[in-house]
Formats: C-alpha cells, structure tokens, sequence
C-alpha cells in the first residue's frame, strides 16, 4: 500500500474518533440535562465497564448517592427505580469514553508498528490521548464534588470541561484532514479570509465554554427576553456575588449576558467569513463547505435565541450539539484555505491601475 494511500485511512480513523468525540457531547449533554451527573458516585476506570449485574449491585450504588446532598435536597423520596433511569445514561456516557479510548489506542499501537505513521505524528497523537486521559478526569473530579455537598456540578468545571473537550475536538478534526488531504491548494489572495476563519474558530471554542457555564450556573432559569434583558442592556443583580469576579464565572446573570454578547460577535464574524467565502472562486468543495458554514451558523444563532426566550433545557441541549457541528464546519472552511496567500504587491497595483 501506497504512503498517500496509508496517510488516507489514518485520516480516515482519526475521523471516526471525532464522530465519537460529538457522540461523547451527545452522552454528556444528556447526563447533564436530566440531572444525572451526581449519579454514580464511583469511578472505576479499568473495571467499572460492565454495569451492576444484580440487585445487591444496584442498591450498593444507589447507597452511595443517598449519602450525597443532592439526595437529600432534592430527591430525599427517590426509589431505587428511578435512581437506575437516571443511571443508565449516566453508565453509557462512561463505558461511550472506555471504548473511544480502545478506538484510539489499539489503531494508535498498530498503525505506528507497522510504520503508517512516524514519530512526529506518533507523539502528537500520544499528546492527545494524554489530553483526553485528562478530559475524563476532569470529568471524575465534577461528580466527586456531589461527595462534597455541592446540589450541582459546578460551571468551574463545566466550563473548563466542554471547552478542553472541543480543543482536542479541533486538533484531532485538523489532523485527520490534513492526512486525508496533505496537499494544501494553493489560492492568490485569500490569506484575510484564512484569518477571519482562524479567528471565527477561536471565537467558537469561547462561546462554546461560555454557554457551558450558562448550563452549569443555571443561566436558563433567568432573564427570558431578547436582546434586552428584562428591558436592562445588562441584566440586574449581575455584581450581586462576592468576590466580584466570581460573577464572571458563575453569576447565571451575567454568564448569560457574556455568552450572548460574544455569540453575537461570533455570529457576525462567521456570517462575514462565509459570505466572503461562497463569493470566491474556491471550487465546488470548498463552496458547499462555506454554504454549510452559513447554514449552520444562522441555525445556530435562531436556536441560541430561542432557548434563551423559552428557558428549555432540551432545547440547549440541541443548541449544544449543533455548536459543535458549527465547530467542525468552521474548521473544515478553515483547512480548505491552508495553501491561501498574499496577492503578490505587483498584482494588486495592476488590479487598481485597471480600475
């Protein structure tokens, strides 16, 4: 087999673990939303795969979340029933993370011994996997807080959590495109565009962990009104926490009124980034990736209103998923112009004489 040809179905792999990184989204979205992340209060990495296989298993579990404050505060009646619903997704979402772990490393193991990849590609993909090591972690730490008497995963974490998830997002979606495709194309006089897209991709991964701290800091449950917020350009009460900058973070207030300040930015850039781009003559791809990027981002924004006029967590679940969506879209915009670069100083004079 061909180096070109072993390039492309390591790129290929690499892909699926990016499907696997949204399905990750999907579960942990899904355990956030109803509730569930103080659920299973036991983290067994290596040999917690399987489920409680009996009775005696379950009611051991569910003994370990009646000792936490949530139980008590909020579900002091909950039967053993209703504490396996909520587990269930919960126990998905983990084993989802054990076997995306096996999809990356044992491909990894094999690809590398058999020389499909070399040792500058072989370590940066480690590095990842490091980063994805540190990703469930940070995860674990989230629920332990639930030990420590806190009602809900905290968006000090939360935060941090979705948005570490979405760098390793980037760089993995950014490898496997680069071997599927290791021949930039090269295009006169769109190094501006390559720029904005850059910027457009940064911008997201912030919004992105600001609307985790809206989820985590239940900035959903206030202010449902748009673009005003109840009639106040920024929302009342929004330094009412101590120390100050603690409302930054975690001030539902205020989190909200950063998130929409910024996904407006963000929203306008990328809508600018697209525009510019179905107007240049990229090719037939590169077109039908600028015109999702459109697609996507004003869906995107309709949805970020809609949740927060409506105050439905399913519908900022949704809105979740398609921001990384959005994310992908955006990067691939932005791989499609690698091989853009400065119109040459002479270029540009003709252009203006012409003029």
């Amino acid at each position: 087999m061909s180096t070109r040809r072993r390039q492309y179905w390591v790129g290929t792999w690499l892909l699926m673990i990016c499907a696997m990184i949204f399905g990750m989204v999907i579960g942990g979205g899904d355990v956030r939303t109803i509730g569930a992340g103080f659920i299973l209060q036991r983290w067994q990495p290596l040999f917690g795969i399987l489920p409680p296989q009996s009775h005696a298993a379950w009611v051991q579990l569910f003994a370990l979340y009646q000792h936490t404050e949530q139980f008590h505060t909020l579900h002091p009646r909950m039967t053993l029933a209703q504490f396996q619903s909520l587990a269930w997704p919960d126990i998905l979402d983990r084993d989802w993370g054990r076997l995306m772990a096996l999809v990356f490393a044992l491909p990894l193991a094999f690809f590398w011994r058999q020389g499909w990849i070399g040792a500058k590609l072989g370590w940066w993909l480690l590095a990842l996997f490091a980063a994805g090591a540190i990703e469930a972690t940070m995860g674990w730490m989230m629920t332990y807080q639930g030990m420590l008497g806190l009602l809900h995963p905290s968006p000090l974490y939360l935060g941090p959590h979705l948005v570490l998830a979405m760098l390793i997002f980037t760089a993995m979606l950014w490898t496997a495109l680069s071997l599927r495709h290791p021949e930039p194309v090269p295009i006169e006089g769109y190094a501006g565009l390559r720029t904005l897209l850059s910027l457009s991709v940064g911008l997201l991964i912030a919004t992105i962990g600001l609307g985790a701290l809206v989820a985590g800091s239940g900035g959903l449950q206030v202010d449902h009104s748009f673009p005003l917020m109840n009639g106040h350009f920024f929302p009342r009460h929004g330094w009412s926490l101590h120390p100050v900058w603690l409302n930054l973070l975690a001030n539902p207030r205020t989190v909200q009124f950063e998130h929409r300040v910024l996904a407006s930015v963000t929203a306008l850039v990328v809508v600018c980034a697209a525009a510019i781009g179905l107007r240049a003559p990229l090719g037939a791809r590169a077109r039908d990736l600028f015109l999702l990027l459109a697609g996507l981002v004003t869906l995107q924004y309709i949805l970020g209103m809609s949740t927060v006029v409506s105050g439905l967590r399913d519908l900022g679940y949704i809105h979740e998923l398609t921001a990384v969506l959005l994310l992908a879209a955006c990067i691939a915009c932005r791989h499609a112009l690698r091989g853009a670069v400065p119109r040459p100083v002479s270029t540009k004079l003709t252009m203006k004489a012409a003029e």
